[in-house]
């Protein structure tokens, strides 16, 4: 059938099984915002404050669900405020179509208004990128678009369209879902060699990323791990890909894991890395990390491999089916004086508890909440140290629950990122735990939660300064707080209800599951203000370069 270009997208995008849209309209793509008026029934669509909170809501919306999220935005400035919501995505490998608009063909490359080059800017932070420049190509486009999307090791994709593409007819024929393509499968040597390390192994420790999430192969992590008697620590990635309170969890490794999951990988003789690049959050000090242990990297990305610490083994391929074959191969294990060894210092060795028991503490705050929102809630997060404080003290039971951007760090994540979280899972309770200083940057997308009556806690750590570069200055700035202590006059209970939410303030300790109850209760996007001493940390701490030996664990 006959099809403009903006039809044929918006069709293309209904038989790759998309139900949900971010964006914000614009004149590039007027041709296109039509033609998804048309399919308001089978599509909804999202206006958010801003591109970037559009692009966070897409990414949310797919590392919650396991679906591709997909965000639309216009040409020039709309484009480019797509970028960093895109890097977000591609740091933490999440499935991502990002289109854009753009001038009509005959104009490219002449200073158009609000022309930009965004494929050649996009270049490094996608997968692969797209000009759409015949409106014949434009169906295959899309699917194939999805497909490299969601194959091998996931990430964003871009397909740029000029307007006059989006005008142009041209037949349509249905287009078969989306499969990607078939991941690869390591060697029966490659295998043999796996097997015989873990076997020959006396001091196995699991290190798991968020390919084991992304790939749902937390019930076999958890089977393996139990088979072999390996101990499990995670990348901040990693986190909800173990229970909290299984027997074998030592908790999150690196800058700011605990002293039991990094006094293991430094005792340990075989290190299995799953789904997880060693970045210099977990490994500060790429010489000495693991030094005494074989290393075994399981990852589907063979560019992974060896590029930040070196690997005596690898098997490349999916998490879920690699585990699996291990986990029916290998000889059952009991590892009990290495297991009992760090139990014990688990037990022995737990994260701080407030710096003042009379200050309304963040932690506190943090392990009440899944006592009022219950298992199933899902945990979003700015960047910052709220963000670590929940990576350190949240109790997740459930994969996929804790979403947040870890590789590349990005303040302003969180509003868009709770908002596609929410929309994805609308019978889930979905919290947001923010700075002072991250909210700022992205609270517009607030407008875009009540206008669409998208009920998320939003609990904002407010301590009037920026926490984490300022615990910074404390300890390797001689105290020089240059521009970090911001105190701003906001008033976020006043703020919250200019935007139509409701909005509250917790400063007592006495009141922190009451505020809670209520603001779940409420069936209202709400904003609790919670006053937070400047003088709360995130410990422990590895500095920069450091070991587990150069652990600070106080001021």
């Amino acid at each position: 059938m006959q099809m403009t270009g903006a039809q044929v997208l918006i069709q293309a995008l209904l038989d790759q099984g998309v139900d949900m849209i971010f964006g914000y309209p614009g004149g590039a793509v007027l041709n296109i915002y039509d033609a998804l008026y048309e399919r308001r029934a089978e599509m909804r669509h999202i206006v958010t404050s801003h591109e970037q909170g559009a692009a966070h809501a897409a990414d949310g919306y797919a590392r919650s669900t396991g679906k591709t999220g997909v965000v639309l935005a216009t040409s020039g400035p709309g484009a480019t405020n797509l970028v960093t919501g895109i890097a977000t995505a591609y740091h933490d490998s999440v499935p991502l179509i990002a289109i854009t608009g753009n001038v009509p063909t005959d104009l490219i490359g002449r200073d158009s208004f609000q022309e930009v080059d965004i494929a050649g800017i996009t270049n490094p932070i996608t997968k692969h990128n797209y000009i759409v420049k015949d409106v014949n190509e434009l169906a295959d486009i899309v699917r194939e678009a999805f497909v490299i999307a969601n194959s091998g090791r996931k990430g964003p994709v871009l397909i740029d369209i000029p307007k006059d593409v989006t005008a142009a007819k041209t037949e349509y024929s249905k287009q078969p879902l989306y499969v990607p393509r078939k991941n690869p499968v390591p060697s029966e040597d490659d295998f043999s060699l796996a097997l015989q390390a873990i076997a020959r192994s006396q001091r196995p420790l699991i290190y798991a990323g968020g390919g084991v999430v992304f790939s749902d192969a937390s019930k076999l992590l958890a089977a393996f791990s139990k088979k072999i008697s390996a101990p499990v620590c995670v990348s901040m990635m990693g986190i909800s890909s173990v229970p909290y309170n299984d027997m074998l969890y030592l908790g999150m490794i690196g800058m700011h894991g605990t002293s039991t999951a990094n006094i293991a990988a430094r005792d340990c003789d075989l290190l299995i890395a799953i789904g997880s690049r060693f970045s210099d959050r977990v490994a500060g000090n790429r010489s000495k990390f693991a030094a005494n242990a074989e290393i075994l990297h399981i990852d589907i990305d063979p560019s992974e491999i060896s590029k930040n610490v070196n690997a005596c083994l690898s098997l490349i391929g999916d998490a879920q089916n690699i585990l699996k074959v291990l986990t029916e191969q290998c000889e059952q294990k009991t590892n009990s004086d290495w297991v009992h060894k760090l139990l014990y210092h688990k037990a022995h060795n737990t994260l701080p508890n407030a710096c003042d028991e009379h200050d309304l503490s963040p932690r506190e705050i943090i392990t009440k909440l899944q006592t009022v929102a219950g298992e199933d809630a899902l945990i979003v997060t700015d960047v910052g140290q709220h963000q670590m404080l929940t990576a350190q003290y949240y109790p997740f039971t459930s994969p996929r629950s804790f979403i947040s951007s870890c590789g590349l760090g990005t303040m302003g994540y969180g509003m868009g990122a709770a908002i596609g979280t929410k929309v994805g899972n609308p019978h889930r309770p979905v919290a947001l735990i923010t700075g002072d200083g991250s909210f700022h940057m992205n609270l517009n997308e607030l407008a875009v939660a009540v206008s669409n009556d998208i009920p998320i806690v939003i609990l904002i750590m407010n301590n009037g300064v920026l926490g984490m570069v300022h615990q910074w200055q404390r300890l390797f700035y001689k105290e020089r707080y240059a521009y970090t202590e911001i105190n701003r006059a906001t008033d976020f209970v006043k703020l919250a209800e200019a935007f139509g939410a409701v909005g509250m303030r917790l400063d007592k300790r006495s009141e922190i599951e009451s505020t809670l109850t209520t603001a779940f209760q409420c069936g209202k996007p709400c904003v609790i203000d919670c006053s937070i001493a400047v003088k709360e940390r995130v410990y422990p701490i590895i500095p920069p370069g450091g070991t587990e030996q150069d652990m600070i664990f106080s001021d």
